[in-house]
């Protein structure tokens, strides 16, 4: 099998393409979502995955939760693990601990691509919060 450097970056651009095209989202939405986006490595290398995951549930922002949850179906289908984008609280607690920190390891490496995307797909979105 030949590697092909885009197999992270091509689900990330599809995630944000579909989102952004969405109907009936306003201004501030698109800058949750863009915000969300860029930092979400940031987010991850401070407080780790499983509390990211947590995280999903409690944000009240639909443009920020719309992209954490964006984030865990392209790590879902990059890393094969079942479930993940659903259930992934119990299951990024039952794996073991070299599952988890590998999962981690290509979960920034997931999230460094959504920011690099979101200056892209939302560039013409402006401003903070």
């Amino acid at each position: 099998m030949t590697f092909d450097p885009r197999t992270i970056g091509k689900p990330v651009y599809e995630a944000l393409s579909n989102l952004r095209s969405l109907s009936h989202q306003d201004e501030t939405r698109l800058k949750e979502q863009k915000n969300q986006a860029v930092e979400l490595y940031t987010y991850l290398s401070t407080w780790g995955m499983l509390r990211l995951k947590a995280e999903e549930k409690a944000l009240s922002q639909e443009g920020k939760k719309q992209i954490v949850r964006k984030y865990f179906e392209c790590l879902q289908q990059l890393s094969g693990i079942n479930n993940l984008a659903n259930d992934g609280l119990n299951v990024l607690k039952n794996l073991s601990t070299d599952e988890y920190l590998g999962l981690t390891g290509l979960g920034l490496a997931l999230a460094q691509e959504f920011s690099f995307w979101a200056t892209a797909v939302y560039y013409d979105v402006t401003g903070g919060e």
